[in-house]
């Protein structure tokens, strides 16, 4: 009886525009199936204050064996569906590619499909760093890539060795961290190494890393936050999501 008095929660907007790291794109990978889903995704995005979007599916080993091709094609036909829709957002096209055989492949081959500005943005396994991995990033930088690691916080074997981490972005990646993962959605070890980058100025990009909407309420609710008011004041002026490409 009480519904019609309870205030309804505002959304509260991010302090940067660009998402760098989602999987909005659909029916390519375990994010969005269908194209409402990936509509609804957008919404839910732009409602935070984002109005450009780097869709980064997963290009993964014997999953999500995604190439140019088949991520372009998915590509336009959201991008029609998004402009009939009537939404007013700057899409962009690439990939999260997993360190594996099928990324080296892909590499060799030239089958990369960068962020605006070059950006690559890639993943580690979560069992256990590739071998070879500083070289491979070296390799990338000295071909005009700029490498970007994703949710460099979610790879326990790095956070609980924290050196590695000066080591790798002392190298000149960059590190993009997942909102979801200070918000504690991925489990205690990565919001507390989340929130010790945040503290140590490694962190460079922020992402959604979306899904589905339940990973758009969470970040809305965590948004709200005392928490979240701290990390904003902490990255604010040394972000640079809407930096790139520019």
């Amino acid at each position: 009886m009480f519904n019609f008095f309870r205030k309804k929660k505002e959304d509260v907007k991010l302090f940067y525009n660009t998402d760098v790291h989602c999987h909005i794109l659909p029916g390519v990978d375990h994010g969005a199936r269908t194209i409402q889903d990936g509509i609804d995704l957008l919404k839910a995005n732009m409602e935070m204050g984002i109005n450009r979007v780097v869709l980064t599916s997963h290009v993964t080993s014997e999953t999500f064996e995604n190439t140019p091709e088949t991520l372009s094609a998915a590509f336009d036909t959201f991008k029609d569906a998004v402009a009939e829709a009537g939404l007013d957002v700057e899409l962009h096209l690439s990939a999260e590619y997993r360190i594996d055989d099928y990324w080296q492949r892909e590499y060799a081959a030239g089958h990369v499909l960068p962020m605006p500005g070059n950006h690559v943005l890639l993943e580690n396994s979560f069992a256990q760093e590739l071998i070879g991995s500083d070289v491979m990033m070296f390799d990338l930088a000295c071909k005009g890539y700029h490498p970007i690691l994703a949710h460099p916080e979610r790879y326990p074997y790095w956070a609980q060795n924290r050196d590695r981490y000066k080591a790798m972005h002392n190298s000149n990646v960059k590190f993009q961290v997942n909102i979801l993962s200070l918000t504690g959605y991925f489990g205690s070890l990565a919001s507390e190494t989340a929130h010790w980058l945040v503290k140590n100025d490694m962190v460079d990009f922020l992402g959604s890393d979306m899904h589905h909407m339940k990973h758009a309420e969470i970040i809305k609710d965590y948004l709200r936050s005392k928490d979240w008011r701290k990390v904003a004041e902490r990255l604010q002026g040394r972000l640079l999501n809407d930096e790139i490409g520019k």
